[in-house]
């Protein structure tokens, strides 16, 4: 009986940091797929990200823009994570249940506004389309970097995109079956990759990346994520840098 017991909590618990990891990133896709702000949240946030292009921000200033976009989502998230344990131990309406849900509705708020507050700081300082154009031309010879950090972001969030798309019609249909799912993680190491390369143009760096590419690969193939996905997944993750990295091309 004990040992039946200990059997049933250890589903409580994390076996080891990958489980920790894929846990995790099945919350956001939670979010993702039913939380309508956080999808219009994802959205914005490409959209914020691609304008960084138009603008020659320095370092600190690129870090504090992202920080604003995933601190909102961080806050909607935990938003939904307080409502739905609220929910959960209260099935009538109770004034103390109410507080709870406002103040992390309010929590949003003010993440949202912080947001807005950076952005008009950040993109409204020029005014005039000629020199956004010259920024961009000398952001983007002067620090590809700042492409490399820009194409990984919306790696990411295309990758929370495609995951949520699909979770969204298994819910829709309302029944669990095996649908073809990129992997995520051969995304985000071959996107990771190509920026390496396309920065350094070391052959030694672009090896040793590779290696490290290869074997997150393989980790998902043990996890038993089909070769397609594998596949599929990590081109993805390498044409989203190369679109990115492309304007540079454009441009010139």
């Amino acid at each position: 009986m004990k040992k039946k017991k200990e059997k049933n909590d250890s589903r409580l618990y994390n076996k080891n940091f990958l489980q920790a990891c894929s846990n995790a990133v099945n919350g956001i896709i939670y979010c993702a797929t039913t939380q309508t702000n956080i999808t219009k949240q994802l959205i914005l946030g490409t959209i914020v990200m691609i304008l960084s292009l138009f603008y020659d921000f320095t370092t600190a200033e690129f870090l504090c823009l992202t920080f604003a976009v995933f601190f909102v989502i961080f806050a909607e998230m935990i938003n939904t994570a307080l409502e739905t344990i609220v929910d959960l131990y209260v099935d009538t309406y109770h004034p103390k249940a109410k507080i709870a849900k406002d103040v992390g509705a309010g929590a949003v708020v003010l993440a949202a506004i912080n947001a807005i507050i950076i952005a008009y700081f950040l993109f409204f300082r020029e005014t005039e389309m000629s020199q956004m154009a010259n920024s961009l031309l000398n952001q983007v010879l002067s620090s590809p970097t700042h492409l490399g950090f820009v194409a990984i972001i919306l790696t990411v969030i295309a990758i929370i995109s495609m995951k949520a798309t699909f979770k969204k019609r298994d819910i829709a249909d309302g029944v669990k079956k095996e649908n073809f799912l990129p992997s995520g993680q051969s995304a985000l190491a071959f996107a990771i990759l190509t920026a390496i390369f396309l920065n350094t143009r070391n052959l030694l760096v672009f090896c040793l990346a590779l290696i490290l590419a290869l074997l997150v690969a393989g980790n998902r193939y043990h996890d038993k994520k089909t070769f397609g996905e594998i596949l599929f997944g990590s081109l993805m993750g390498v044409l989203v840098v190369v679109l990115v990295y492309g304007l540079t091309i454009f441009k010139m």
